[in-house]
């Protein structure tokens, strides 16, 4: 469970924030974010993704047979669905039903804990930015068996596909990552998208990226 720190430091980060108009809430406001995402991702394509993508690929088939990409369907805005990417971290098996990775999960490749710990496997999702699927920042795609569970008994659940999904996000940074086996978790992660949602602006996605950026290059404790 959440340590009573983490959630004294999650209701202080929502708590003590004014109440402010979204910049990205206008026409414009879309507009502008949809051309920072497709910059931003067009640039991390190019300069990143095509000579870094190849070398995980395989290492990924080195360290364990099967395909280098998992794709797995997941909710966007408005619950359309879409084939999320992502790098693959599990042993490969056909038609496997969900079940939520947990810390020390033997499903995991010893390449995959480490793809996982840096986020590096989440770096095919810029490709679902460009495809319109997905946002550089919002809140992160669940697949669909965990929104099945919420969606209809958890107060406000389905408001955190009002916008597109994103790479990254406010819950993510502030702790609240990785699996989600109590209600509490997910009540927590709920409450940070929704204010994500109400106050998203272009700086507040910028100290996202930032926050994202520290937490790749020190390991995050909760990616598993």
């Amino acid at each position: 469970m959440l340590s009573n720190a983490s959630l004294s430091n999650t209701r202080a980060y929502v708590d003590t924030q004014d109440e402010v108009y979204s910049p990205f809430a206008s026409n414009k406001g879309e507009l502008r974010k949809r051309l920072f995402d497709i910059v931003f991702s067009l640039l991390i394509t190019l300069f990143v993704l095509v000579w870094l993508i190849p070398l995980l690929g395989m290492a990924v088939r080195i360290n364990s047979p099967g395909p280098m990409l998992f794709v797995q369907m997941r909710t966007g805005r408005n619950g359309r669905q879409f084939r999320c990417f992502k790098i693959r971290t599990m042993v490969f098996r056909q038609e496997s039903e969900f079940r939520q990775a947990t810390k020390g999960d033997t499903r995991i490749t010893k390449f995959g804990h480490l793809l996982r710990k840096t986020n590096l496997d989440e770096l095919p999702q810029f490709l679902n930015v460009l495809l319109g699927d997905m946002s550089v920042v919002g809140p992160r795609p669940h697949p669909i068996p965990l929104d099945a569970q919420h969606w209809d008994t958890m107060p406000n659940y389905a408001e955190r596909y009002e916008v597109k999904p994103g790479i990254t996000g406010l819950a993510q940074v502030r702790g609240c990552r990785g699996e989600t086996d109590t209600l509490q978790k997910m009540e927590h992660r709920v409450r940070l998208d929704r204010w994500y949602i109400a106050k998203r602006s272009l700086a507040l996605d910028m100290k996202i990226c930032w926050w994202t950026v520290t937490k790749m290059l020190q390991g995050d404790e909760k990616a598993h």
